[in-house]
Parts: C-alpha cells; structure tokens; sequence
C-alpha cells in the first residue's frame, strides 16, 4: 500500500489528477480519496521534498493505492496530471502520522470510480 498526496489549484484539477491516477498510470485505488487541509498539504508536501514550494495549493487530498510504492513513482513519472503529486512511501517519518491522519479525513465529494476497491 503507498499513500498519494494530491495538490491543486482547484477541485476539477484535483479529480482529473485521480481519474488520471487511475486511467493512465493504471493504478488501484483503495477506498476513497480524503480531503486534507491545504496548508497540512504544503507542510507535508515540503517536508518531504525538503525544498520549497512553488506555489500553496487551493485543494488537496490523500489516496490509497494497493500497488507498492517504486511502481506508483515509476507509472506516476509517465504522466502528466494536472495537479502535484508526491508519492509517501513508508521510509519517510511522516508516513505513520499520514497514514493514521487518513482514518479520520472527510471523504473528497465529487470522485466516482468504478475500478477502485473497496478499504478494509
């Protein structure tokens, strides 16, 4: 399982950006999209990166995908959505708060898909 962070300038960005995951880079994803803050967004995506931003985000979300996290970057790679997308794999520290962070997230409103699978 790998989490995806999501950052858009709007709300039609940020589902094409996942239907894109889903589409082209033939990715599964697990359950629901989470909306998450766009400032938590920027923090995290910056940490992890460790540079600065281009820009803040206006909306963000985090999914799940069931495939590993060398995949995900290597099929994210060929790609090219319409919003920034960080792959979080498990050797970054700020995966296990994310991960517990995304149990308790809204569900992102407006994403229908009928290849993604159902959480456990």
């Amino acid at each position: 399982m790998t989490l995806i962070l999501i950052r858009a300038n709007s709300q039609g960005k940020l589902l094409n950006a996942i239907a894109d995951i889903e589409r082209h880079a033939n990715l599964k994803i697990s359950g629901k999209p989470k909306i998450i803050e766009p400032q938590i967004a920027d923090k995290l995506a910056k940490g992890i990166l460790k540079q600065n931003l281009r820009s803040k985000c206006e909306i963000a979300t985090l999914i799940k995908v069931l495939d590993d996290t060398t995949k995900s970057i290597m099929h994210i790679k060929k790609i090219h959505p319409p919003a920034h997308i960080v792959v979080i794999s498990e050797e970054y520290k700020e995966f296990e708060e994310i991960k517990k962070m995304f149990n308790i997230l809204p569900v992102l409103k407006g994403y229908y898909s009928h290849k993604s699978v159902p959480s456990n």
